[in-house]
């Protein structure tokens, strides 16, 4: 799949010295509240992007996230935080240990077929030119993965490999990210 074919946009970067800020913003064609129980609640996060536990659904709370795919040495992400941004249906944020400050917006989306919602995101954080790459990929894929699920068809942990991300990461150095 090469940059014409993903079904995800391609996300962008803005850094200043180390600190790095992501965004990507799809147009996905589900409801709010889908895509919401989606990357919002403890039953839709592991169906595309990690396991939340603890989740404590308010400011302030505890989150944990732990990522159920590998990085190229076999170590899964382990990312302890805090819930700093939380509006019900509309706006969910964490900072976690290694990503940083993490935030999903979430807004109605009249597309094609009259109903949708657009995800806005951002992640902040800091660290080399490297894992700037490493991230965009990794979100890229993460959104790819969302788009399965939210049509029923979540990740299947136990078949995970790195080729797609290769891709991704070669496309984003390509391009200048």
């Amino acid at each position: 799949m090469d940059r014409l074919e993903s079904p995800v946009p391609y996300g962008t970067a803005v850094s200043a010295d180390a600190t790095h800020t992501l965004r990507y913003e799809l147009r996905l064609p589900h409801d709010g509240e889908k895509v919401w129980d989606a990357v919002a609640t403890r039953e839709g996060l592991p169906e595309w992007l990690a396991v939340a536990d603890p989740f404590e659904r308010h400011e302030g709370g505890a989150i944990t996230l732990r990522w159920q795919n590998t990085d190229e040495h076999g170590t899964a992400t382990v990312a302890p935080g805090q819930v700093t941004g939380w509006g019900p249906t509309r706006l969910a944020e964490y900072t976690v240990d290694v990503h940083g400050r993490i935030r999903f917006e979430l807004q109605p989306d009249a597309g094609p077929g009259g109903h949708g919602t657009r995800l806005r995101f951002t992640n902040e954080f800091t660290g080399s030119a490297a894992s700037l790459l490493d991230c965009l990929a990794g979100w890229h894929h993460h959104f790819e993965f969302l788009t399965e699920a939210l049509t029923g068809h979540p990740e299947d942990w136990s078949t995970w490999n790195l080729d797609r991300w290769r891709e991704l990461r070669a496309d984003y150095a390509a391009a200048g990210q």
